[in-house]
């Protein structure tokens, strides 16, 4: 691409590049933490913005700037509409914009709901698949069934081969019943694991000892998770599910303290009722750099509650903008920037 060009990928675009490299996305997501743990990468907080007299929808921007063979910045501009699913809309919609590390300009607007979804779903399940290192799974369990939790699906069943089981809960029945029709369709080649609808949250939390929350809720439903086995593993995708008390009494793990410690989190609401920050043991980059270990105590419940760092977007969005480019697919817009400079 010449300079002043840049790369347009649509949606269906997008789906079709990261589609069959999975174990790669999982790899460019363990990088982009480790990196960010090193201190290699600026990251601002994300800006909310949200709406006069509403406190389901909000619009974020997530700024990033990601290092160490990386040299990319960039943005995510991404919504969060809750209701437009009673619309047959999506709940999340994003743009993604690339630009060169070196010299500013944009190179790239990508469609980024799919790339948004699928770092994020990468993200918990390079959790998983570092907490139960040696530990048996041989069912996972999924709280919510929207996009997130079927990404999740996608990409547990390639980090934690194992689990032979997959426990479905949502309060809307018949779309846990389309969850699980699409969730098959995602798992590897081969694959014989079973997909099975719980007729409540416990019966989930009983019988797996991984758990992926990915739900709609904005403050706190979830007081008890005395039904969970010891030393069982929660990815807390959605934030904001537990009370402070549940998150007092676990281990947790997060992606970046001062990220997740703030907007409302359960995290953010545990640190407002103790004035502190030390029942959060450390960072996933922590666990994988080695100055951490994989569990604090092995009968402990683990909560991993990743706040979503902008470091991730752009590492799977220059992995589907190289794709595209060896693959000749996109739109590219020749001289998208004006020829003379200002």
């Amino acid at each position: 691409m010449r300079p002043g060009s840049v790369l347009i990928l649509r949606g269906d675009e997008i789906d079709a590049l990261l589609t069959g490299h999975e174990l790669e996305i999982l790899e460019a997501v363990r990088q982009a933490y480790i990196i960010h743990g090193r201190g290699q990468s600026s990251l601002p907080h994300s800006l909310f913005l949200r709406f006069p007299n509403d406190d389901l929808n909000r619009i974020i921007a997530l700024p990033a700037y990601l290092g160490d063979g990386f040299d990319l910045a960039g943005m995510k501009w991404i919504a969060s509409f809750p209701g437009n699913l009673q619309q047959g809309l999506a709940r999340a919609s994003a743009v993604l914009i690339l630009n060169s590390a070196r010299t500013g300009l944009p190179e790239a607007i990508l469609e980024s709901s799919i790339i948004s979804a699928r770092r994020t779903a990468a993200s918990a399940a390079l959790a998983a698949r570092t907490f139960r290192q040696g530990q048996a799974t041989p069912a996972a369990g999924f709280i919510g069934t929207g996009v997130i939790n079927l990404e999740t699906v996608r990409f547990l069943s390639r980090a934690v081969p194992d689990i032979e089981r997959f426990v479905l809960f949502d309060l809307d029945r018949e779309r846990a019943a389309a969850f699980a029709d699409k969730a098959r369709a995602v798992l590897p080649e081969g694959s014989k694991a079973e997909m099975v609808i719980a007729s409540d949250q416990r019966e989930v939390l009983r019988s797996c000892p991984l758990v992926a929350f990915a739900t709609t809720a904005v403050k706190p439903y979830v007081s008890d998770l005395s039904d969970c086995a010891p030393g069982t593993t929660i990815l807390h995708t959605s934030l904001r599910d537990f009370t402070p008390e549940v998150i007092l009494a676990a281990d947790n793990v997060v992606d970046d303290v001062d990220h997740a410690v703030r907007a409302s989190t359960s995290v953010h609401l545990a640190e407002q009722q103790v004035g502190h920050r030390a029942f959060l043991r450390g960072t996933l980059a922590d666990i994988l750099e080695g100055r951490a270990p994989a569990k604090a105590n092995p009968d402990q419940l683990t909560i991993f509650s990743p706040f979503g760092l902008g470091v991730l977007d752009l590492a799977v969005g220059q992995m589907a903008r190289s794709l595209a480019l060896e693959s000749g697919q996109g739109t590219v817009i020749e001289s998208f920037l004006p020829t003379t400079g200002v």
